[in-house]
C-alpha cells in the first residue's frame, strides 16, 4: 500500500498580522510544521499553534528559517554552516519547549524558504541543519526535498529523512523547485495540484515545467498554509489520496 505524510507549513502569524487558516487545516494534514520566530510566528502563536496540533493528533515540527522577518525568510543570506547550526538549534529548542509544555512532542524539522532551497543544494550547509537536529534529539524525522542534499545529509548523519514534494509548486528538470520569482512557481488550480500528487505519490514522478518526467521519492506532501485556497487543497488533496487507497499518516506514526 502507498503511504504519505501530509505536511502544511503553519503558526506564520506575527502579532496583530494573521496569515492562513490553521485551526482548519489541521483537520486535514498529518504534521505542522510551525514556524519558530525567525521568518514569521511568535510566542502566543506558537503557543496556539502546537496546542492545537496537540489537540489533533497532529505531529509537532519545527520550522526554522533565517532570520528575516521582513522577508519572510525567502530572501538569501550568507550564513557560515556555524551560523546555521546555532539558529537551527535555537529555533528546535524553542519548539520543543511548547510541544512538552502542550503535552506533546516534537516530531520533525523542516527548514523554511531560503534556508531549505540553499540547503538542498549546498552540502556544507546541510550537514550543519542535520547536526543540529542529531545533536538536540536523534529521534527527529529530518525532511527534505526529495532528492537533494537535505536528505544525503540526514541519512549521513544517522537521522530519519523524509524526502518531500510539493503539491502546489512547479519543478525544474533537476528536481528542483521553480523559483518563485518566475511566473508559474506556484500550482493555483487544485486540479491541477491534484494531477501532480496522484503522479508523485502512486507513480514516483513530477512533469516538470518543461515537460520532463522526473524521478521522485515521495515520503511527506507538502501544502503551504499561506497559499490562497490551502483549505480546499488540502481537503480535496487528502481526498483524492484516500479514494485511490493511499495511507494518509504521519512518517513517525505506527502502521
Amino acid at each position: 500500500m502507498h503511504r504519505i505524510d501530509l505536511n502544511c507549513d503553519m503558526g506564520e502569524s506575527y502579532g496583530a498580522w494573521r496569515m492562513g487558516d490553521d485551526a482548519a487545516l489541521l483537520d486535514h494534514v498529518t504534521s505542522a510544521n510551525i514556524a519558530c520566530g525567525f521568518h514569521a510566528g511568535d510566542p502566543a502563536t506558537i503557543h496556539r499553534t502546537v496546542e492545537a496540533a496537540v489537540a489533533k493528533g497532529v505531529a509537532v515540527g519545527a520550522h526554522p528559517s533565517l532570520p528575516d522577518l521582513q522577508g519572510f525568510g525567502r530572501r538569501a543570506m550568507a550564513i557560515s554552516p556555524a551560523e546555521a547550526y546555532d539558529l537551527v538549534v535555537y529555533q528546535i529548542g524553542a519548539l520543543d519547549a511548547f510541544a512538552r509544555a502542550c503535552g506533546g512532542r516534537l516530531a520533525h524539522v523542516k527548514a523554511h524558504g531560503m534556508l531549505y532551497n540553499m540547503a538542498a543544494k549546498d552540502r556544507a550547509l546541510a550537514d550543519a541543519i542535520a547536526s543540529a537536529v542529531r545533536d538536540v534529539d536523534r529521534a527527529l524525522v529530518l525532511f527534505g526535498l526529495a532528492g537533494s542534499e537535505l536528505i544525503r545529509a540526514a541519512e549521513a548523519a544517522g537521522l530519519t529523512a523524509a524526502a518531500e514534494v510539493f503539491a502546489d509548486r512547479t519543478y525544474q528538470d533537476d528536481g528542483s523547485l521553480t523559483p518563485r520569482s518566475r511566473p508559474g512557481a506556484m500550482i493555483e488550480d487544485v486540479a491541477v495540484s491534484v494531477a501532480q500528487v496522484r503522479r508523485m505519490v502512486l507513480d514516483g514522478t513530477v512533469r516538470a515545467v518543461s515537460g520532463a518526467e522526473v524521478p521522485v521519492r515521495a515520503d511527506t506532501l507538502c501544502i503551504h498554509g499561506d497559499q490562497p485556497g490551502a483549505l480546499e487543497f488540502a481537503r480535496r488533496i487528502r481526498a483524492e489520496l484516500e479514494q485511490a487507497g493511499v495511507e494518509v499518516k504521519a512518517v513517525g506514526a505506527a502502521r
